[in-house]
């Protein structure tokens, strides 16, 4: 970094100092692009076959390196280690292969009538990401970027740096030419904006909260580029009536989990639980025996479930809202305000449900990001799906019933772009992903992520010039 200031990074379990990165500048924007602009011509020329090849160097690049980074990942963002492994490391190892091995099978170009159509890389991509999953968001943006023939500058989330310089260090020992990936650390007001702003980037993709979102769509608008945006959620999970009771059990304990993933802190965390009126208790009583089973603590101690939250501005952000709903009068259910027992160090919050909690409240509205589940109670299906929809948010949603078609109708009447029926799973495969609403702009992984990093060209093709008498005619027609 041209500048002089430091970054420091902080241990989500202790609270310690585990290392300092440049506060980056916007003349280390400028060099990072100028790199990339340079370096963009030679790498978008070269055949997708070889750029293929590059991307399987990172995959065994990441592969030889999973526990480092998982350890490292675990220290910055609080997941327990065997889930990181297996979550914070694992899905961006295997969106680099599978981006590798669908550019052999991607149409980069198509004949429709006596038009050739074909897709081109952008140019420069700006990929600004989050802290949550780090490595992951990353992955998502570089990979299909670069396996498009675009040269990309990287700014991950200055609280969870060190998974972005370990993947810079894969990058540079699999020979990539100088240029093609960049990394630029600093803080988004700084470094993000001069990302968005930089007339030499031809594109961005943002992942992050909606309010940042919207400042980088509209940083970005000024010079006309294409902006990608996965944004925020606040998403509902609708368990029918018709369940017994072994089933509305295995749904509300499911859907719990679904909740509290990594702390709560994922976007497409199902943190609205709608059930019938009539089983509210029941669905209480089921939430929170399942809500005691996430032992909190050390994400290196085998025993814990729930990590701590990133930082402590974080979990100051949550307990507010905890504490904004016992004020605004929910019924709370599990957890609360205090830390959880026995930890006095590090960014912990107690797994906490509220119930009775009605369309108003923010626990109902806003994005907490942390552990925190707001349950809600319908009358009939056509309210469940009216409360559920009343979100600005649209990134995911969740249908539980015994009846298949049911479900299928359900499930399209919510306004969402990820959706589960009878399922919490993960859905990290080729399928698009991204939101409806203000949860963003476009859509990621597989084809769909070839898709956003490409513009489309149509190329007009005649063996001679046809005499104006030929337009004419075809306008008559």
């Amino acid at each position: 970094s041209e500048g002089k200031g430091v970054l420091e990074v902080t241990n989500s379990a202790t609270e310690e100092i585990i290392a300092t990165i440049p506060d980056g500048t916007t003349g280390d924007v400028d060099k990072a692009v100028a790199a990339a602009k340079a370096a963009f011509e030679g790498w978008s020329a070269l055949p997708s076959e070889k750029r293929a090849e590059y991307l399987m160097k990172i995959h065994a690049g990441l592969e030889a390196r999973t526990q480092e980074i998982a350890e490292a990942v675990a220290r910055e963002v609080g997941m327990p280690v065997g889930m990181a492994t297996m979550i914070q490391v694992g899905l961006p190892k295997g969106n680099f292969a599978i981006t590798a091995g669908l550019l052999g099978t991607y149409k980069f170009e198509e004949e429709i009538g006596n038009s050739i159509v074909v897709r081109e890389p952008f140019g420069v991509v700006g990929c600004i990401s989050p802290w949550n999953y780090p490595l992951h968001q990353i992955a998502l943006k570089v990979a299909p970027a670069l396996a498009a023939g675009n040269t990309v500058v990287v700014k991950p989330s200055e609280v969870a740096p060190i998974n972005a310089f370990i993947l810079a260090e894969i990058v540079h020992d699999a020979g990539l030419p100088p240029g093609v990936f960049n990394l630029v650390t600093g803080v988004g007001p700084v470094v993000g904006e001069a990302i968005a702003a930089h007339p030499d980037v031809d594109m961005v993709s943002f992942t992050g909260s909606t309010r940042a979102g919207k400042r980088v769509a509209e940083v970005a608008s000024q010079n006309v580029k294409k902006v990608s945006l996965e944004l925020g959620g606040k998403s509902p999970n609708v368990i029918l009536d018709d369940l017994d009771d072994e089933g509305f059990t295995k749904a509300v304990a499911a859907g719990v989990g679904k909740c509290f993933l990594n702390s709560g802190q994922t976007c497409t965390a199902l943190t609205r639980m709608l059930v019938p009126r009539a089983r509210l208790a029941q669905a209480e009583q089921i939430a929170a025996a399942a809500a005691s089973k996430f032992t909190v603590g050390d994400p290196f101690d085998p025993a814990s479930r729930l990590g701590p939250l990133v930082s402590a501005v974080q979990r100051d952000r949550v307990r507010g809202f905890i504490q904004t709903g016992i004020d605004e009068g929910a019924t709370l259910v599990t957890g609360g305000t205090a830390s959880p027992e026995g930890l006095t160090a590090g960014f912990f919050v107690q797994p906490t449900i509220f119930s009775n909690t009605k369309p108003s409240m923010r626990i109902v509205k806003e994005e907490i990001f942390g552990p925190v589940l707001a349950v809600q109670y319908f009358d009939g299906e056509d309210e469940a799906v009216q409360m559920a929809n009343d979100t600005i948010y649209g990134l995911a949603a969740g249908v539980f019933t015994s009846d298949g078609s049911r479900a299928q109708r359900v499930i399209r009447r919510l306004r969402a772009g990820i959706t589960w029926i009878n399922t919490y799973h993960p859905t990290f495969n080729e399928a698009p992903w991204g939101g409806y609403k203000q949860s963003g702009i476009g859509r990621e992984l597989g084809t769909y992520g070839y898709d956003a990093y490409t513009e489309v060209k149509q190329i007009n093709t005649c063996i001679r010039p046809q005499p104006l008498g030929w337009f004419k005619s075809l306008s008559k027609k």
